[in-house]
């Protein structure tokens, strides 16, 4: 990562994210089947003390100042931050903190599924207010290949090959069964970031089993038009028209894809164009792109 990227973390050195990360602002609560007890859309608090440990064990040595010679934890995680951003260890900072073994006591005494449901919950939840600070400077943070990366929503963006690798039919299908959980509990947000990323990681595979490069301007339309071009599928007048139709259609589907996610999805924050979605919104953009997707790389796999 060169300098000029690793700078972006510095960002995260904003009091209100480092009071989001450190435990101190809520997010409303939620509810599990199992419990009556409604578990708080929070981070984990972590006293002064904690975060003391946390920076001895990322090479920071600091001290507790007990009897009254504390700083406050935000100043505490503040350095910790810049000792992390001076050594290029952001993400893993990051990743420490989002870790399920952070949460152990927030989400103790619920069965396993839960606590992968909550934990999801939370994160996801954090993740997009934090993203809503950064919205305005033109920002955001989001997660490849396991990191934790932070980058210009205003410019170009190279859309990162798929992290799996071969895409087939039971990825899709584990992708769909992940957004229908999520409008299960009713985060219709992380349902339409999933299956919105799913198209462009289709798109990307089987464009490279063209041995071609995908587009890289980060555009969903254009890998689109790229597919078409590859693959021969322009519409043609010599085709049935019901063909055509379709073909048209699909490219109805990807245009408001792209729309929704840059309109109504948790990538962005909460923008002034932002939209309320309902439960069946949300279902009918899954499916939508579910579907694409298995179009797309079902003629992929044709042409192979």
């Amino acid at each position: 990562m060169d300098i000029k990227t690793k700078n972006y973390y510095e960002l995260l050195r904003n009091r209100k994210i480092i009071n989001i990360l450190d435990g101190d602002i809520e997010f409303g609560e939620f509810s599990l089947p199992e419990s009556n007890s409604p578990i708080k859309l929070s981070m984990p608090y972590l006293s002064g003390s904690v975060i003391c440990d946390i920076s001895n064990n990322f090479g920071l040595a600091v001290s507790y100042g007990w009897n009254s010679g504390a700083k406050s934890r935000w100043i505490y995680l503040d350095d910790l931050l810049a000792h992390c951003i001076k050594n290029g260890r952001e993400s893993d900072l990051l990743a420490f903190l989002f870790s399920k073994k952070q949460f152990v006591d927030k989400l103790r005494g619920y069965i396993p599924i839960s606590i992968e449901v909550a934990h999801r919950k939370i994160i996801e939840t954090v993740v997009s207010q934090i993203n809503g600070i950064l919205y305005f400077g033109g920002y955001e943070l989001y997660t490849a290949e396991q990191r934790f990366l932070i980058r210009k929503t205003d410019v170009a963006i190279t859309v990162a090959a798929p992290v799996v690798k071969k895409i087939d039919r039971d990825y899709i299908r584990s992708i769909s069964e992940r957004a229908i959980e999520d409008i299960a509990n009713s985060n219709y947000d992380s349902a339409i970031t999933k299956t919105r990323t799913l198209l462009e990681e289709v798109f990307c595979y089987v464009i490279e089993s063209k041995n071609e490069k995908p587009n890289d301007s980060g555009n969903i339309g254009k890998l689109y038009n790229q597919v078409k071009t590859l693959y021969g599928m322009h519409q043609d007048k010599n085709m049935d028209n019901r063909i055509n139709m379709l073909l048209s259609g699909l490219e109805k589907i990807v245009s408001t894809i792209a729309q929704m996610r840059n309109g109504g999805s948790d990538s962005h924050g909460l923008g002034i164009k932002r939209i309320n979605i309902d439960e069946y919104h949300a279902r009918l953009f899954v499916n939508s792109a579910i579907t694409m997707a298995d179009f797309i790389l079902a003629v992929g796999d044709k042409s192979a």
